[in-house]
């Protein structure tokens, strides 16, 4: 094990005064390496910004220009923290969760947790093509 020494002791890291902005080591260990780079900037971000209860309230466009990243880049990078239950949001709020156990992503069958919208269309689509062919007009 390398030996540790603090290398500038008038820097070392404190709590903030207002706000919050730890992140929890887990992230890097055991999450980090399921999402995709968009996604890994969008997390540190809302860790950054986050108050006490892990609230923010960024809005699409700011939180695009900040990151200086493409909007449809932002959504699909939001929907992988939702995915893996990183993160909920409901506008205009978005709040850092505490980290599940190892990354796995939510369930999406019913009853099984929360389901992105993009599933619920896929399956409502699904049914209405097996009703179709069930029963042809």
């Amino acid at each position: 094990m390398i030996p540790k020494r603090i290398l500038v002791s008038d820097r070392l890291r404190r709590p903030p005064a207002t706000g919050w902005s730890w992140t929890d080591g887990r992230f890097v260990r055991e999450h980090m390496d399921h999402l995709s780079r968009e996604a890994v900037l969008l997390y540190f971000f809302f860790s950054a910004v986050a108050d006490v209860n892990g609230l923010s309230f960024y809005g699409d466009g700011t939180v695009a220009a900040r990151l200086r990243m493409p909007l449809p880049s932002l959504l699909q990078a939001r929907d992988e923290l939702l995915a893996y239950d990183l993160i909920a949001h409901e506008p205009p709020l978005t709040q850092v969760l505490s980290l599940p156990p190892r990354c796995q992503r939510r369930r999406s069958e019913p009853g099984g947790g929360l389901m992105q919208l993009g599933d619920i269309l896929r399956r409502a689509i699904a049914s209405t093509h097996t009703d179709q062919e069930r029963n042809p007009s």
